[in-house]
């Protein structure tokens, strides 16, 4: 017997899937969290474990859930529930059936997406506004995004749209990236890629991107140069993207933004420097929610994407 998604008065399981870890929550109508779990992501394991895996998490924190929604690493069809392209932080995740994998594993139904998607749709439903706009860029590892106009998330072929990390950067060029291109804004911009610039330019090593961090706090100049030429490529890329998009809000996301103020009013200026006049009260902002709003987003998918669902055991 097929099932339905799960109505507005019965709990949902939320997944985010990252390359290192699985975050599980029994989320209730009101988007309370009831239930949480996490436990590390078998990355090298194969596609079958990562399934496996994920079904293991939602079970932990299952509580009468009618269906799951899952915000997952790489570039994912929600109309397919398949992973369509993916990097090499989880083996074999590219061309994983992962709605249809995880469906016949759980006996639930199962809707999907793009973890930077999933999280942005929470922005958007924050928003109050019918015809929100949205543009939604996560720095982190890599470079992803996500964009909404008139209130709908956009999707695109395949389920690649709003992946601002793989869009020409003049800061990059020449730089390889992890799509297998070169010059894109990820191989400048991410938190790696900010601290090999310092490596490059000072002929130091760096652990993390924090080491920097605290380099440029300490006085050390060309740590500031290689944080602030991430910032701005990011800060120019997007400014370009309102000035195509028209967005309402304009949110920055991810764990590089949170290395402090030279950051982010590098950002701030480079975004701001390339808007339009209708556009310029215009700002950057910080995300609304907190650590929750990947598995808040997965669940909110169960309600705005299609489910699918393959009949396996309960």
């Amino acid at each position: 017997m097929t099932r339905t998604p799960a109505p507005d008065t019965t709990p949902v399981i939320g997944l985010d899937l990252g390359g290192t870890k699985i975050a599980a929550a029994l989320v209730g109508p009101d988007g309370t969290v009831l239930r949480r779990h996490t436990r590390p992501t078998p990355a090298r394991a194969g596609a079958p474990a990562v399934l496996d895996a994920l079904a293991a998490a939602a079970r932990e924190v299952d509580d009468g859930a009618r269906a799951i929604g899952v915000a997952a690493a790489g570039v994912v069809d929600p109309r397919t529930g398949i992973v369509t392209s993916a990097t090499d932080s989880i083996t074999g995740w590219a061309g994983t059936a992962l709605a249809a994998g995880l469906s016949d594993r759980t006996g639930l139904p199962v809707a999907c997406d793009n973890d930077v998607r999933a999280t942005a749709a929470t922005e958007l439903a924050e928003a109050g506004d019918p015809y929100a706009s949205l543009v939604y860029v996560a720095v982190g590892t890599g470079v992803g995004g996500a964009v909404a106009v008139d209130g709908r998330m956009l999707h695109g072929s395949g389920g690649i749209a709003g992946h601002l990390g793989h869009v020409p950067s003049p800061e990059a060029t020449g730089l390889p990236c992890t799509c297998g291109g070169s010059g894109h804004l990820e191989a400048i911009a991410s938190g790696p890629a900010i601290t090999a610039l310092y490596e490059r330019l000072s002929g130091r090593t760096a652990d993390r991107l924090q080491t920097v961090a605290e380099r440029a706090a300490a006085g050390d100049a060309t740590a500031r140069q290689a944080i602030t030429t991430g910032a701005r490529a990011t800060g120019s890329a997007v400014g370009g993207l309102a000035n195509a998009l028209g967005p309402h809000r304009v949110v920055i996301g991810g764990g590089v933004p949170r290395i402090g103020d030279l950051y982010w009013s590098a950002l701030t200026d480079a975004f701001r420097a390339e808007l339009m006049a209708p556009l310029r009260p215009l700002r950057p902002v910080a995300p609304r929610l907190g650590s929750d709003a990947a598995v808040l987003g997965a669940a909110l998918l169960t309600r705005t994407a299609s489910p699918h669902f393959t009949g396996g055991p309960r």
